[in-house]
């Protein structure tokens, strides 16, 4: 069976174009098999895919003279005579390959698809000699949209908030908040999502989570102490949803503030956790303001940490409005906040188990004070009065 992600067909358009794709995200969100499946779309015969975690296959690029590297592609059925298409996952295993791609590239006529774990490691790796030739493309966990699709679950989705709102149905809710229930339980990892049994789904996050520590904590960081780190993942994991407080921590693991800055821009760079500014029209107080933080995968979150419901909700409607916009916070030191605002659509987001009339009343007024044009309370049960987005609509 296959299950297309939204961003196939946003490759797809590259295709045959004079560019180097470069597809990254933390491992196992599915790119391999994003390229997999693009790479059997190809008609041309003139193709290769290559796994450069296998030492067998980096020999194939470790040449002096980088004509000769044609040579031993041609072994793989590769021929000069035409336009090629070579596929390589995963370019992190073999630094060195990116000299080779950028010369085989300007040299002839030949398509990179390639896949990293990292962009910590990718924006470091590729040079900016490679600009202009490159396009990156972020693939993360699945939404709630494509997590139906690999449900074989079929249902409209609408791109505005205001076509949410209208097009809000009971029995469409009745039929998907079950399935919504267990995203939020497991998260969005395809392994994850594809496993019936819950001992299976618990067993792929412990092994989705040890691979990230294992290939992406050990190799790629240069941290001293990976134990600290790891204790510091874990306290994130409990403030999901809650503005960072660096001092407390800093003075609860015992490491100074610099250090744990330092592995904020790890975690973030590998797409282990997220954080947001907050909203002000001041830009200057929103660079310098508290932020908050979210976890990739509300699966990961629901396994690993003690959080609320509410809190993993939150966490999980985060990731998937992360790419409609640029991503705020509100809060006024009385404590009254909105918990996302789409900055340059400008939406306010209320995430609500149960939302009410008078959490929408308030909205409202917090709304229109910050000159906002929309805002809309997202609600787990179902609300048919005006302003309030069905969860499973997202």
């Amino acid at each position: 069976m296959i299950y297309e992600r939204k961003l196939s067909e946003k490759i797809r358009k590259w295709i045959d174009k004079k560019a180097i794709i470069v597809v990254t995200g933390m491992r196992r969100v599915g790119k391999t098999t994003l390229f997999k499946i693009l790479y059997d779309e190809i008609k041309s015969k003139n193709k290769v895919f290559l796994d450069i975690e296998n030492p067998i296959t980096q020999r194939l690029f470790q040449e002096k003279d980088y004509d000769n590297i044609l040579i031993n592609l041609k072994q793989r059925g590769i021929t000069d005579k035409e336009k090629s298409y070579i596929f390589l996952d995963e370019i992190q295993a073999f630094p060195d390959i990116v000299k080779v791609i950028k010369y085989l590239f300007d040299h002839y006529n030949i398509q990179f698809f390639v896949t990293g774990s990292s962009s910590f490691y990718l924006k470091n790796l590729f040079p900016e000699s490679l600009a202009g030739r490159k396009i990156i493309f972020e693939l993360y966990p699945l939404d709630f949209e494509e997590f139906l699709a690999f449900k074989n679950t079929k249902k409209d989705f609408y791109p505005s908030f205001k076509q949410k709102d209208k097009h809000k149905n009971y029995i469409s809710h009745e039929k998907t908040i079950k399935l919504f229930e267990e995203y939020l339980r497991f998260g969005g990892f395809p392994q994850v999502v594809l496993s019936d049994k819950i001992d299976e789904k618990k067993e792929w996050l412990e092994d989705i989570f040890k691979s990230y520590f294992e290939k992406e904590v050990r190799n790629l960081a240069d941290f001293r102490d990976i134990n600290i780190l790891r204790e510091f993942i874990l306290l994130l994991m409990q403030r999901a949803g809650s503005k960072l407080n660096i001092n407390n921590i800093s003075e609860e693991l015992g490491v100074t503030r610099k250090t744990l800055y330092s592995y904020l821009l790890f975690l973030e760079a590998t797409y282990f956790v997220r954080l947001i500014s907050p909203f002000s029209r001041n830009v200057g107080r929103e660079v310098t303001g508290t932020k908050k933080v979210y976890i990739c995968d509300s699966g990961l979150l629901n396994h690993f940490a003690k959080v609320s419901s509410g809190n993993i909700l939150e966490n999980a409607v985060f990731n998937i409005i992360k790419n409609f916009d640029e991503i705020k916070y509100y809060q006024r030191r009385t404590g009254t906040e909105i918990d996302f605002i789409l900055k340059n659509k400008k939406i306010a987001l209320e995430v609500k188990e149960t939302g009410t009339l008078i959490d929408k009343k308030k909205l409202n007024i917090l709304a229109k004070s910050l000159r906002l044009k929309e805002n809309y309370i997202i609600t787990k049960s179902f609300k048919k009065e005006k302003g309030f987005i069905d969860l499973v609509d997202l």
